[in-house]
């Protein structure tokens, strides 16, 4: 495989959207789970409902590994709980969100939360899931050394007070 080799996984995510005790909001929404491969279900059908609280299947979604990568994954395996991070982006219609992407690289996920208005959760990874991942990092990771970068001698005049005549004959 080249240095670009990826592998895709296949997810389904389920989402559970709750009575808001809120006078600003009617309901919260949040990814609860993920569901190893494409579910034969349209995106938003209706799971479960318990009082206040329903589950949807939100739709399918892959999850990409690339080979740069490996170092987050590894880490996220070795946590003792794997998640993958789902983000949902307001949609401006019915359903309000819509299935945006699954990571199972926790710094693009952090990265999600950047922009303020997508909703990015993590879910707990499926078995299944986790054992791709696992063989991926086992085929592909290529440890890389640290190297600390050496700094450049500073100038101690660079930031001295300069006096009225060194201006002027400037």
């Amino acid at each position: 495989m080249n240095v670009l080799s990826s592998a895709k996984i296949a997810v389904g995510i389920v989402v559970e959207r709750r009575k808001a005790r809120s006078p600003w909001i009617d309901f919260t929404w949040k990814p609860v789970a993920a569901l190893p491969g494409q579910p034969d279900a349209l995106p938003w059908t209706t799971l479960a409902e318990d009082g206040e609280t329903t589950t949807f299947y939100a739709g399918a979604a892959e999850v990409a590994l690339y080979r740069t990568e490996t170092a987050n994954y590894r880490n996220n395996l070795g946590s003792g709980a794997p998640m993958l991070w789902v983000a949902l982006r307001p949609s401006g219609v019915e359903p309000p969100y819509e299935l945006f992407a699954v990571t199972a690289d926790p710094a693009e996920g952090e990265a999600w939360t950047e922009t303020g208005a997508d909703l990015v959760d993590a879910v707990p990874m499926p078995e299944v899931v986790r054992a791709a991942v696992d063989a991926f990092v086992a085929e592909h990771h290529v440890e890389q050394p640290f190297h600390k970068r050496e700094r450049d001698r500073a100038d101690p005049e660079a930031l001295a007070r300069r006096g009225p005549m060194q201006k002027a004959r400037e």
